[in-house]
C-alpha cells in the first residue's frame, strides 16, 4: 500500500500557478505523520531526481532548492495529513514528474536517501 498520494498536477503555461497536494494513505503512517518531515522532489526526463524543498515536522521551517527559491511554496496541515507545494512563476524548465517523500528526521533533510517513503508521483508540464 502507498504510503503517500500526490494530486494536483497537469498542463500549465509558462508564468502560471499550480498546488500540488500530498496526502499519508496508509493507516499506520497517518498515526505518525507529524514526525516526519516532508519534502518535495521532482525528476525529468533523462535527468537525475532534484530536491525542491522540504517542510520540518511541525511547518515552521522551510528549505528550498535555488532553482525554485521565491517562486515555491510549502506547507502542511498535521490534523489533515498533508503536505502542499504551491509553485508560482512556472517556468518550462520546472516541468517534471514531482513527487512528495517523508523523512523521520526532526530538521530539514535534503538528500534523497534520508526519505523513507515516497509517492508515485505526479506530472507537471510548463509549455512556453
Amino acid at each position: 500500500q502507498a504510503h503517500l498520494v500526490e494530486s494536483g498536477g497537469g498542463l500549465v503555461q509558462a508564468g502560471g500557478s499550480l498546488t500540488l497536494s500530498c496526502a499519508a494513505s496508509a493507516r499506520t503512517f497517518r498515526d505518525s505523520f507529524s514526525i516526519y518531515a516532508m519534502g518535495w522532489f521532482r525528476q525529468a526526463p533523462g535527468k537525475q531526481r532534484e530536491f525542491v524543498g522540504v517542510i520540518n515536522r511541525s511547518g515552521q521551517s522551510t528549505y528550498y532548492g535555488d532553482s525554485v527559491k521565491g517562486r515555491f511554496t510549502i506547507s502542511r496541515d498535521n490534523t489533515k495529513n498533508t503536505v502542499a507545494l504551491q509553485m508560482n512563476s512556472l517556468k518550462p524548465e520546472d516541468t517534471a514528474v514531482y513527487y512528495c517523500a517523508a523523512a523521520p528526521a526532526a530538521g530539514l533533510p535534503g538528500a534523497i536517501y534520508q526519505y523513507t517513503y515516497w509517492g508515485q508521483g505526479t506530472q507537471v508540464t510548463v509549455s512556453s
